[in-house]
This record gives structure tokens, C-alpha cells and sequence, in this order.
């Protein structure tokens, strides 16, 4: 049976979540992952997630900051890479590369034992959902990134695939790897640059096992119309008009109050 290994923790500042999960893979015949909690000394509750992981083709060891991707071990170059946007300030990872090959060892070294003791467990199943969104406020004529943020699904990884106007898009977008979250199911999201033109129409599809079909998304800009001429005097007038009921209201009270102190004549 294909075995699927996690056991993470988050870490957040201002509290601690430890959990296990076993979950099943399409393309490996065993991989294990572990999630470490790391120490963040943040000024707001944020989440610091290694992942180790590995199969006997392949190993995995990255680290994840509120779900985006910051540091990966490549073994292929022997080296670790920094995966945060240029312009923000890159810390150092010193020996983490290092401490990286340690954990694969350890990781591969216990796929035997783990595959006996999994062997009985159900496999879970859960469908993925999708949101399709600019990340920027879409203005024509201009550079923007379609975000396709997919959610909820185990096991890990789907599949994306972009389309323009019917057409497949097979350049200029990204998909990051799977990340857990804290329901005990997978994240993932792909990005697509475009140019906002009108009457263009994206969509994105995501397959997944669960599914029967693929989950399709589409997005096409939107011309946001103007207010009309009469808007303003419409409101202005609805305005008035619930002023004038709250005054009529207020005075009625304090007539009745005031009877009601005077009393029959």
C-alpha cells in the first residue's frame, strides 16, 4: 500500500498547535514528510513550517513562512536557495543545507519500518476547492498576476493548468509546492502573469484524484460602470426621508413621556 507520512507543528506567537496525519501519495510507493516546529519571534501570530520529506527517488526539505515558500534544499546542486522576493531583506540560512542531508538520511532510513507499520491504514480522499482572483486591482492595458488559490484537498499534489480564450497557456505561470494546513489537508497556489485586456477570458483547471472532472475557474475584467447623473439626489433624498421618520419617532416619545408625567388633567 502507498503510505503518506506527516507529523507537523505549527508555531505561532501566541499559541502552539502540535498534530499527525497520515495521508497517501499518487506517484510514490512510500514518502515520508515531517513538519518541524521552528522558533518566530514575529510581531504578529505567524506560522514557520519546515518540511522534510522524502521517497526512494526523491527527498524534500524546505521552509514555508505563512505559506509561502522561502528556503529549499536543492541536492542537486548541493546547495540551499532563498526563494523570497528580492526586494525584501534575505536572512541567512548558515548550515542548513547541511543539517538538510542529515534529515533525508534519517528520512530514507526509516521508509522500510514505516511501510510495515502503515500498511493497514485508509487512504483519505478530499476533494479540492478553488478561488480564482487578480492580485492586483485590474486596471486595462496593464501587468497584473491571476492568483488560482486552491485549498482543502489530501492527498497532495493537484494539478493546474491555465487556458486563455480556449486556448492553453503554456508560459509565464508557477504553482508552489504542496503546503499543510492546520485542517490536516493541502494547500497550493498558481500564479499566471498577464496584461488586462477587455474580452479576454482566463480560467483555471485543477485535477486532483478526488475529482471526477477537473474544477474550472474563469475570470474576465469587468468595466466598472460610472454612477448615474441621478444617483446622488436618490440618496440625498433617502437620507432625508429617514431623517425625517427619526425625528417624527424621537417627538412622538417625548409627547407621550411628557403625558405620562402630567397625568390626567
Amino acid at each position: 500500500m502507498d503510505v503518506f507520512i506527516i507529523d507537523f507543528l505549527f508555531s505561532f506567537t501566541k499559541h502552539k498547535e502540535s498534530k499527525a496525519i497520515i495521508l497517501t501519495p499518487a506517484d510514490t510507493p512510500l514518502f515520508l514528510l515531517i513538519l518541524r516546529r521552528l522558533s518566530c519571534k514575529c510581531g504578529r501570530a505567524q506560522a514557520l513550517i519546515q518540511v522534510v520529506a522524502c521517497s526512494p527517488a526523491n527527498e524534500m526539505d524546505m521552509m514555508a513562512l505563512d505559506g509561502e515558500h522561502v528556503w529549499h534544499a536543492d541536492f542537486i546542486q548541493g546547495k540551499g536557495v532563498v526563494t523570497m522576493p528580492h526586494f525584501l531583506v534575505h536572512p541567512d540560512f548558515p548550515g542548513f543545507y547541511e543539517r538538510a542531508e542529515k534529515r533525508e538520511k534519517f528520512c530514507k532510513d526509516n521508509l522500510k519500518t514505516l511501510r510495515l507499520e502503515m500498511k493497514d491504514i485508509p487512504d483519505p480522499l478530499d476533494p479540492p476547492s478553488s478561488l480564482l482572483y487578480p492580485a492586483h486591482h485590474a486596471v486595462l492595458g496593464e501587468k497584473n498576476v491571476l492568483v488560482c488559490h486552491v485549498s482543502g484537498f489530501c492527498p497532495a499534489p493537484v494539478q493546474v493548468s491555465w487556458m486563455k480564450n480556449g486556448q492553453e497557456v503554456t508560459s509565464g505561470s508557477s504553482l508552489t509546492i504542496p503546503l499543510p494546513s492546520r485542517t490536516s489537508s493541502f494547500t497550493q497556489i498558481s500564479r499566471l502573469d498577464f496584461i488586462v485586456q477587455f474580452g479576454d477570458v482566463y480560467s483555471c483547471s485543477v485535477d486532483h484524484q478526488a475529482l471526477r472532472k477537473p474544477l474550472t475557474r474563469t475570470w474576465e475584467f469587468q468595466v466598472e460602470a460610472p454612477p448615474g447623473p441621478g444617483d446622488g439626489p436618490a440618496v440625498l433624498c433617502a437620507v432625508g426621508v429617514m431623517v425625517g421618520l427619526l425625528g417624527a419617532a424621537t417627538g412622538a416619545f417625548f409627547m407621550v413621556k411628557g403625558m405620562q408625567l402630567i397625568g390626567p388633567s
